[in-house]
């Protein structure tokens, strides 16, 4: 089974039982932003919590597998036209080199880690209109002079 495949099979799951990521996540015991990106085919899951999601679902262990394999991470690299993703595309457009500035100078020269990072998404009521806060939380790596 391909991750494409393994998706199809775990959201058809969640539609069909009326659950949501972060209702699966606390019964699983994980994020529920990794959650979320493991089971879109973004990250690859330990064996034991791969064969939890694919239980937890109902779904065969071909799901499991394809839960274990490491993700080939790559995307389209169009600026996507769903508003949400290209608000966020947007906020590194405009915000990016003020990022990488902000950080080099607290920092130093180098980059925040991917590999080595969580992410968390709040929601904060405001009668103003509620409002989205993202947390992400990667290591520093500088980079080395040899």
């Amino acid at each position: 089974m391909n991750k494409q495949s393994m998706t199809d099979a775990i959201v058809s799951a969640k539609v069909a039982r009326g659950l949501t990521w972060e209702v699966m996540a606390k019964d699983i015991e994980v994020s529920p932003v990794w959650l979320t990106s493991a089971c879109l085919g973004m990250n690859s899951a330990p064996a034991p919590i791969a064969k939890k999601i694919a239980d937890y679902l109902s779904l065969d262990a071909d799901v499991a597998t394809a839960l274990e394999a490491f993700p080939t991470k790559v995307w389209d690299q169009a600026v996507p036209t769903d508003p949400l993703i290209y608000r966020l595309y947007e906020v590194v457009g405009v915000y990016g080199d003020t990022l990488k500035e902000v950080i080099q100078e607290k920092f130093g020269d180098g980059i925040m880690s991917a590999i080595d990072f969580s992410m968390e998404v709040d929601k904060i009521e405001d009668p103003k209109g509620d409002r989205v806060l993202l947390t992400l939380n990667g290591k520093f790596l500088p980079y080395k002079t040899w």
